[in-house]
């Protein structure tokens, strides 16, 4: 089966059928590679501490949201 006959066929089914198909290729191309997952815990981890023992300044919303509209 060639990819013109699978859009083809994919075409004539319904849009909850077609959206079921979407969300299962793109779950499909979307593993978390446990090496990142691992990596970004620790840096989340380091940050918190960073935080907690007054070596970096949180910034409230409202700062943020202004640089933002800017």
């Amino acid at each position: 089966m060639t990819v013109k006959n699978i859009e083809k066929s994919i075409l004539q089914l319904s849009p909850i059928q077609r959206l079921r198909i979407v969300d299962n290729i793109i779950a499909s191309l979307d593993k978390p590679d446990p090496d990142i997952e691992r990596a970004w815990g620790l840096e989340s981890d380091r940050r918190l501490a960073a935080y907690k023992n007054g070596k970096v300044k949180g910034i409230s919303f409202e700062t943020v949201k202004k640089h933002l509209t800017k």
